[in-house]
């Protein structure tokens, strides 16, 4: 069985002469081929125009080809790409400073970083923290159902989701689910074998559902009672996604170990593991590594995406902007709820709902959301958004769910 594009004059040019797909078919058939973008606006190979309300999934958060990031990573790839970890380089160390001043700023403690180049790497690394934190007999690791942590094998297996389990069976041991939000269930999974909690603030690919701040202050107290790590999986909230720098922020929290991804490069593929000094130290050279950790170009659009959100305080725009489509998408009539953080948002079109082809019909419109499961479409416009694309994406909404 073959695995094609959906097929436009466009890629039909381009495939022409080859049999088959050359892609692993991993992600379905693409229904788009984009090929240009800027800002909040996308362009495929035939010229058709869209608005990117979904962000490569909460990465270009400062828009598509943001001039800032595209300049630092010009002039970053004219002056060193990368050296090996045997060596330092001064845009990884002033980065991963910037990031620590960050969490600092929002209220968390002193730590270090370990630059990767993913969210499930970052995720895998903490992971292994975890393990060393604990020791041999206190490994064990619990997380949320729902959660989503990343597809390699531990990330994998840290993710609440028992479907996607089943075909890489028999999953690596040492990992527990329970019901997220509740806190009586996850007192009951601490027994004595448990290194780490690992949750996020806001279950993104769960459903765009936030925790509330008792929720996530009850597990920190559990954590801090029982001297489990507690650790925040802040790939799709961090950077000012969720109207605050870090989405532990909204609870004043002040967790042992944080990841991010995604928003961090802009699109750059980046991520990074930060935690606390003392939570840190237990890693000694040799206990983990990434041949392109901290490399130069990479580091250089993080420095840029900080710098720029801090120019223009991105968390109140996202606040602010988030609010603007919230109160406007709450107003439809067959929008049930609309839940989330800032501009990580989730229009719940309640039971019987059909979310992934009204997602389709918003696409053939030029609107660029997706269905997150049956009833839920999220929506995560670019932090840049303007006024006049969000009332242009809630008229294309109205109109399809009408």
């Amino acid at each position: 069985m073959t695995h094609e594009f959906a097929k436009s004059p466009a890629t039909e040019a381009i495939l022409k002469g080859q049999e088959y797909c050359p892609f692993i078919p991993v992600f379905g058939p693409p229904a788009v081929m984009f090929e240009r973008g800027v800002g909040t606006e996308l362009w495929d190979t035939d010229g058709k125009r869209y608005l990117d309300f979904l962000c490569g999934i909460a990465v270009t958060s400062l828009g598509h080809c943001h001039p800032a990031v595209t300049e630092a990573i010009s002039r970053q790839a004219d002056t060193l790409l990368h050296v090996s970890n045997f060596f330092a380089n001064p845009v990884a160390t002033q980065t991963a400073v910037m990031i620590n001043d960050l969490v600092v700023e929002a209220g968390g403690s002193h730590g270090q970083v370990f630059f990767c180049n993913s969210g499930a790497e970052a995720n895998e690394a903490a992971l292994k923290l975890a393990r060393k934190f604990g020791g041999r007999g206190r490994h064990v690791v619990v997380s949320a159902l729902g959660s989503f942590h990343g597809r390699t094998l531990a990330a994998l297996a840290a993710t609440g989701q028992p479907a996607k389990h089943e075909p890489f069976q028999p999953m690596p041991d040492g990992f527990r689910h329970v019901e997220y939000g509740d806190l009586f269930a996850l007192q009951a999974a601490l027994d004595p074998t448990v290194a780490a909690v690992l949750l996020e603030t806001v279950q993104g690919e769960g459903g765009v559902i936030p925790a509330s701040v008792e929720y996530l202050r009850g597990v920190q107290e559990l954590c801090r009672d029982r001297g489990i790590l507690f650790m925040l999986d802040e790939v799709q909230t961090g950077f000012a996604r969720t109207g605050e720098w870090f989405g532990f922020q909204h609870a004043k929290l002040d967790p042992d170990v944080l990841t991010f991804a995604k928003a961090m490069g802009n699109g750059m593929p980046v991520g990074a593991l930060w935690a606390k000094k003392e939570v840190a130290a237990v890693f000694a050279p040799g206990d983990h590594g990434s041949t392109y950790s901290g490399t130069a170009l990479a580091t250089a659009a993080v420095q840029a995406v900080i710098t720029e959100m801090k120019r223009i305080d991105a968390p109140s725009l996202a606040h602010n902007k988030g609010k603007y489509l919230s109160d406007a998408l709450s107003a439809l009539p067959k929008v049930e709820s609309v839940r989330g953080q800032g501009l990580l948002l989730g229009l719940e079109l309640g039971a019987g709902a059909d979310a992934k082809s009204f997602v389709n019909t918003m696409l053939q419109r030029g609107l660029v959301v997706n269905a997150v499961n049956a009833t839920t479409i999220r929506l995560a416009p670019p932090i840049t958004v303007s006024t006049a694309h969000m009332d242009e994406a809630i008229a294309i909404i109205t109109e399809v769910l009408s």
